[in-house]
């Protein structure tokens, strides 16, 4: 596996385009639900890439090296999951123009832009669908999908009744696409290279474990480092992504299996979890479990690929840190501390640096409260940035090994990253009382609840310490 140089140690920041930003634009039509009202299922915020390019300052700020970007074609949905045209930006977020403003912009401040590939079903209003709609077995692309008999059945269904062909998690909003037509793999490469001809960085890929055929992203892969080498490719897999690494399909994973740990270790008996993760029932773990599901993760990928990991502590899939974490903001920052200093890139999910809460489908997507400063919790956002700039400006770091100190016994969690004689060290307090831990050789860059006398450090209930 190849280490993509410009991911090796990235943070990414994930915006979900209906609720990161809105600014005034004369081009965008239409009519939204308050901006600071909840999340619903249907109705639309009206955030738009406008506003998005006006906050890459912002992102720029807080360290952020990359953007990735919940699906923005066009669509009839707020998440834009039900994909209505792969070759246009959705107008309702300002179009093509929009877009290729905001990749310009990005570019200008060093700034990557990741697009999310949604690319195993597509909505009711893409055209081949609706062609097959109007036209049932006359239609062409009759063979792009799965229909199982005619007419097509996609709306009004009478009781009992659902659709009759093929779609994800029998939705009827999202007909699966048929990848045993080879006019359907030639259509998706195409939009591949199509959007990497036009600057972007890399490809998200959803849910690829249900495109059958693993040739497919064989092909997909060929196609994008053709136009580009150094493109990012990772995919939407929750759990052991090793036959999708082998240099012959994705750079990376959405590394799931990095966060299922530390919630079950660093928010322990406050986990506040509201749905099973990755098909699993969380629970509290020890310092002893945490260490052997983390240094089984790192067993289970070449060097190269780990650095390439996207590395996620939260998504629009998830709850959000603050609620996993049962509200502890003090646990979620050691999870974050954690992460900031594990090997791979990190994906931030917006919000996250400003301490929101939300569980999935009440709250996740919720609006970022640009102008509701009483919402972001006290020293978040700084807190990130500090760490942020610990990852970038410390050498071991970027490329050095992880190792667990396991001289030091539970409740201390000891860590390093090594690269020669250099090295960066952590050592945490992951209980309720104050502990006494041997120090080591450096200074403290970052630290919250420590005081150190005597070769000693005397650690508050989940206190941490960052030596360099």
């Amino acid at each position: 596996m190849k280490i993509i140089p410009w991911i090796q140690n990235a943070v990414i920041y994930q915006i979900y385009p209906d609720s990161f930003a809105r600014a005034k634009d004369p081009e965008q039509a239409g009519l939204f639900e308050p901006w600071d009202s909840p999340e619903t299922p249907y109705g639309f915020k009206g955030g738009n890439l406008k506003g998005a390019a006006e906050k890459l300052p912002y992102l720029k700020e807080l360290g952020i090296d990359a953007v990735y970007f919940n699906p923005i074609f066009a669509s009839c949905s707020n998440h834009r999951y039900h994909t209505h045209d792969y070759f246009n930006v959705d107008p309702v977020l300002g179009g093509n123009a929009a877009f290729d403003d905001f990749l310009q912009k990005a570019h200008e401040l060093g700034i990557k832009v990741i697009l999310d590939g949604v690319f195993n079903h597509a909505g009711r209003g893409f055209f081949q669908f609706n062609h097959v709609l109007e036209c049932g077995e006359s239609s062409p692309y009759r063979d792009w999908f799965i229909i199982h008999d005619y007419p097509v059945r996609a709306y009004n269904f009478h009781e009992g009744e659902g659709p009759n062909y093929h779609c994800w998690w029998g939705l009827p909003a999202l007909p699966k696409l048929n990848y045993k037509n080879r006019e359907v793999r030639s259509f998706i490469l195409k939009v591949a290279e199509y959007w990497l001809k036009k600057g972007i960085d890399g490809w998200r890929l959803d849910v690829p474990e249900e495109i059958n055929g693993q040739d497919f992203w064989r092909d997909f892969r060929k196609v994008c480092k053709a136009v580009n080498p150094d493109c990012y490719i990772t995919g939407e897999i929750w759990g052991d992504g090793s036959k999708w690494l082998k240099g012959d399909m994705f750079d990376a994973v959405m590394n799931y299996r990095l966060s299922l740990p530390c919630i079950c270790y660093f928010a322990g008996d406050k986990i506040g979890v509201t749905h099973k993760y990755a098909g699993k029932e969380l629970k509290a773990w020890n310092r002893k479990k945490f260490i052997e599901e983390i240094e089984k993760l790192l067993s289970s990928y070449s060097w190269e690929t780990t650095l390439n990991q996207m590395n996620m502590m939260s998504s629009h899939d998830t709850d959000r840190m603050l609620t996993a974490y049962g509200g502890d903001i003090a646990r979620m920052k050691q999870a974050i501390v954690f992460s900031m200093l594990f090997p791979g890139a990190v994906n931030i999910y917006y919000g996250e640096e400003i301490g929101l809460d939300g569980a999935l489908n009440n709250g996740t997507r919720r609006t970022m409260p640009w102008s509701r400063k009483n919402l972001w919790k006290g020293g978040i956002y700084d807190f990130y940035r500090r760490i942020i700039e610990i990852r970038k400006t410390c050498t071991a770091v970027k490329d050095g090994k992880f190792s667990f100190l396991k001289k030091y016994e539970e409740p201390i969690l000891a860590f390093e990253r090594k690269n020669g004689g250099i090295r960066t060290v952590c050592i945490m307090n992951c209980s309720d009382s104050v502990q006494t831990a041997e120090s080591v050789h450096g200074r403290i860059i970052l630290s919250e609840g420590v005081t150190e006398a005597a070769g000693k450090i005397s650690l508050a209930p989940r206190g941490f310490c960052v030596f360099s």
